[in-house]
């Protein structure tokens, strides 16, 4: 049954069944109902079929989605379903190493409990089955089961149907599914997003998406007005800003009228670009307010930092091409299914987290020096004149704050995508699984939007500036006069304009290395 919780909606909701097996010994392909009025033909267990001379190319397991008295609904989004086996161990028929079991798999759909069923896909696939058997293989044991990892089986990219139903065959001849052991029942767990989670997601969406986007544009448009181009941590807070914008798009709502299963995808690549834009930011807002005046500004300057996030996102963006953008056409397909395929996943997800962990660890070091750049300042803060020290204190508290909350960003953010792949995983892999709560998906959703927001007003160069005049770049409005009245060289004039120009708040200027000497 789907369970029902008080308080905040899960983020998924489980459904297991035990697949029916049904007979079907013209083998015509019709489709197997488990329950209702076109029932089919059922056996309780495999002694009734030997009993009856049936063999296992004779057994359809049908699995109505969902179980009597519900239906399915387009705020599911999605449906991911993984296979059980309950194999019994025997020394006549034991599970061999690095078997492959084939899967004969079929999925229709209709939208009332009468009509006919309409086929919406159909499919031949093989999946590795890894099994142990924990306690002695001996006579007296015989009858107990494996403890098989989950088989993954079908990730569907839209629930817009109320019902659907699945029949698996497992044929078998002499080289298919030999080796497999003997299978006594299969179960199938069903899992599909909270359709209550997701009203809260796509309301979260509707109340961040509007407020990032005035902030970007409020934020743009006092870029525009300066008499000076944007530096490089300007246009970086831009980037951020336009990234998080396409992230609150609500693209949840693309498939709750129509079948578009390419709504995973889509959002896969939104979380990609913002996650892209995110670490390049982290990297540049440290290390412009780490660097020296001559090194500023200039984007070859992290070229290993950005090198690590550009390899990292695009081995994703590959994997993640080859495994949605395949099951766009054949929801049945799946990458961990040969040897190969898996070895390519798990290089990938390898690689990409060694990416992760070294740009993590640069940052880290990046952070340090720049807040002890900031310690040097403050230093001289006892020789400074009182109403001078207490302003350059209230600056360096500021500062120091935001830096700490942008390194406390980048390890929940790491942490959220870490705890993402582990819980997909468990899956695909077998391995132990964690709970995702909706108050931590949507915790870490509120402070990405929040961080961002805070970015764009703090890095927004004050409206006291002055404006840009008739779309072009003045060097500075008025000459420069020194402390005895006269009025400053044109060389002094530029440089003083230039560093005006290329520092966008007090803390940048007073943080680099050139400031501390």
């Amino acid at each position: 049954m789907l369970s029902v919780e008080s308080g905040a909606p899960s983020p998924t909701n489980t459904i297991r069944y035990l697949a029916t097996k049904c007979v079907d010994q013209q083998r015509a392909r019709a489709w197997q109902e488990p329950w209702g009025g076109s029932q089919c033909q059922k056996i309780p267990n495999f002694d009734d079929a030997l009993a009856k001379s049936l063999d296992a190319n004779d057994i359809v397991f049908a699995v109505h989605v969902p179980v009597p008295g519900l239906e399915m609904s387009p705020w599911f989004l999605f449906l991911l379903v993984i296979l059980q086996l309950d194999i019994a161990f025997k020394f006549v028929n034991q599970i061999e190493d690095d078997v492959l079991v084939t899967i004969d798999a079929g999925l229709a759909y209709r939208d009332d409990s009468v009509s006919e069923w309409t086929k919406m896909h159909h499919s031949l696939e093989q999946r590795p089955l890894r099994c142990l058997f924990s306690i002695p293989k001996t006579f007296e044991n015989e009858g107990r089961f494996y403890d098989c990892d989950p088989v993954p089986l079908m990730e569907l990219g839209s629930t817009v149907h109320k019902y659907y139903l699945l029949n698996v065959r497992l044929p078998v001849n002499d080289t298919v599914n030999v080796g497999i052991g003997e299978i006594k029942d299969v179960h199938v767990v069903g899992i599909h997003q909270n359709g209550g989670f997701t009203k809260v997601w796509i309301s979260l969406k509707g109340v961040c998406g509007p407020w990032v986007l005035t902030a970007t544009v409020w934020y743009w448009r006092r870029i525009s007005l300066m008499m000076r181009r944007p530096v490089l941590l300007e246009k970086l807070a831009l980037a951020l800003g336009v990234s998080t914008t396409i992230l609150n798009l609500p693209t949840e709502c693309f498939s709750l009228g129509a079948e578009w299963t390419w709504t995973l995808l889509l959002e896969d690549v939104q979380q990609g670009f913002f996650y892209s834009a995110l670490f390049c930011f982290w990297v540049i807002f440290c290390g412009e307010h780490l660097m020296d005046q001559s090194q500023r500004n200039r984007l070859s300057a992290y070229w290993w930092q950005v090198g690590l996030v550009a390899f990292g996102s695009s081995i994703l963006l590959i994997f993640d091409l080859i495994e949605r953008g395949r099951q766009l056409s054949n929801p049945f397909y799946s990458i961990w299914a040969s040897a190969f395929g898996t070895k390519v996943a798990i290089t990938c997800i390898i690689m990409a987290g060694i990416s992760v962990f070294l740009y993590l660890l640069s940052l880290c070091l990046m952070v340090y020096h720049v807040l002890r750049n900031i310690g040097g300042k403050m230093q001289q803060l006892p020789a400074m004149p009182e109403a001078r020290k207490q302003h350059y204190k209230g600056v360096i508290f500021r500062f120091r704050f935001l830096m700490l909350v942008t390194l406390a960003c980048a390890v929940m953010t790491v942490m959220f995508f870490i705890i993402t792949q582990v819980v997909e995983g468990h899956w695909r892999w077998g391995r132990h699984t964690l709970q995702l709560h909706s108050a931590f998906l949507t915790g870490i959703y509120g402070m990405w939007n929040l961080y961002v927001s805070s970015i764009l007003f703090l890095y927004a160069p004050s409206h006291q500036h002055g404006r840009r005049r008739a779309g072009s770049f003045t060097k500075c409005p008025s000459p420069l006069v020194d402390a005895r009245g006269a009025v400053a060289s044109q060389e002094t004039q530029l440089t003083v304009c230039s560093q005006s120009e290329r520092a966008p708040t007090e803390a940048y200027r007073m943080s680099g290395k050139v400031a501390q000497e």
